[in-house]
């Protein structure tokens, strides 16, 4: 095919059928109509699903993603619409890169946001390596996030439907990683089209509810997976006031996290008390007024830069950010510091503001992702 042949929808210039995509599939609805949509369209469609923890707890477990019964699911998305699939086994990997670092996250006071680091360390590393492995030309997801050609190459960019955006916990891509994946569901107007495509396509999974917990947190008990994991870690401390002055005890750190108002078990006072502070080497819950929790200033480090010009061609960068996944982008200051360091100044304070959380980069005047960074205590 020559050089100048129109390219296919996936940006090769060839045939889809000498276009080979690997498609990590979840077994939900999202990465499944990815699959079967590729298929129809007549690429070479490989299907890789994996397993990310044992087995034989996966299976009784509703509710997250990459459990047993998905992987179940994901097969038969693949013998529907006749592509191969294969299961990779990813546990010691999905361990040490994610789990392990949860919990050492949680157990220094932080609020670390497993997802991105399983999109960053397993799926858009690992994965994607044994994607090249395979000869595939791509890696496609089914992630609510758009990829677009500029000037200077490929740009990340949020997804149509504001509420499915994934941007936050995708941050950390890179733009050698952003050569490589495709997202063909970014720019669908809303959830219901993605089902619409699935039930077209005769998915069993059409009517599949979405994941909600972290895959390996059941419940939403995070406390109880850290005490599984670091024995011991839920040690009794005081509740202090910002002027260090106990107001009450605790059974441990890890039960909190940072604007939490609910559990403290303190009453009789004449204002709400928040968490504004978690300090685990003196064991300390600080509590404070909810003006406490307010932040201006966020110390960022682990940069990934996604601009078209280097970050450090500016001292200061007016963009938007967001400190959490359902918050809008707000107006910022960004200021490099070198060695994947910054501080952001938020323009308006934010609330409950935590380390181990991301600051996710935005161009206020379009769609496009900046990249971003996570949020630590500073020096």
């Amino acid at each position: 095919m020559p050089l100048d042949a129109k390219r296919n929808s996936l940006g090769f210039a060839k045939a889809p059928s000498d276009t080979r995509v690997v498609v990590a599939m979840s077994g939900g609805v999202d990465s499944s109509v990815v699959a079967a949509q590729l298929a129809e369209e007549g690429y070479d469609v490989v299907g890789v699903t994996l397993q990310l923890y044992d087995h034989g707890a996966a299976l009784a477990k509703k509710g997250a993603c990459c459990a047993g019964r998905d992987i179940h699911d994901a097969r038969r998305v693949a013998e529907t619409m006749g592509f191969p699939h294969y299961v990779l086994d990813y546990e010691n990997s999905f361990r040490e890169s994610v789990i392990e670092e949860f919990a050492d996250s949680y157990l220094g006071g932080a609020t670390p946001v497993p997802c991105i680091r399983c999109n960053e360390r397993v799926k858009f590393r690992d994965l994607l390596e044994t994607a090249k492995d395979l000869d595939a030309d791509c890696m496609a997801t089914g992630h609510y996030i758009q990829r677009r050609l500029g000037a200077s190459g490929a740009e990340l960019h949020r997804a149509a439907d504001p509420v499915r955006d994934q941007s936050y916990f995708l941050f950390s891509t890179t733009s050698e990683q952003l050569d490589y994946l495709r997202f063909p569901l970014g720019h669908l107007e809303d959830k219901a089209a993605t089902r619409a495509l699935a039930a077209k396509y005769g998915l069993p999974v059409a009517d599949k509810p979405d994941s909600q917990d972290i895959c390996f947190v059941p419940n939403g008990d995070y406390a109880s997976v850290i005490e599984k994991l670091r024995p011991g870690a839920g040690e009794p401390g005081h509740i202090v006031d910002l002027d260090g002055k106990p107001l009450g005890t605790h059974h441990g750190v890890i039960h909190y996290t940072i604007g939490q108002r609910r559990g403290l078990g303190i009453g009789g006072l004449s204002e709400p008390l928040y968490v504004v502070k978690l300090d685990p080497e003196t064991r300390q819950v600080v509590v404070g007024p909810k003006s406490a929790l307010a932040t201006r200033l966020v110390p960022l480090r682990e940069l990934n830069w996604l601009g078209d010009a280097p970050l450090e061609s500016r001292s200061e960068w007016h963009i938007g950010v967001k400190v959490r996944s359902t918050r809008p982008p707000r107006e910022a200051i960004l200021r490099p510091k070198g060695e994947g360091f910054a501080e952001v100044e938020l323009l308006t304070p934010e609330e409950g503001v935590s380390p181990g959380q991301a600051c996710v980069f935005y161009d206020m005047d379009s769609t496009r992702v900046f990249g971003g960074g996570w949020i630590w205590r500073g020096y």
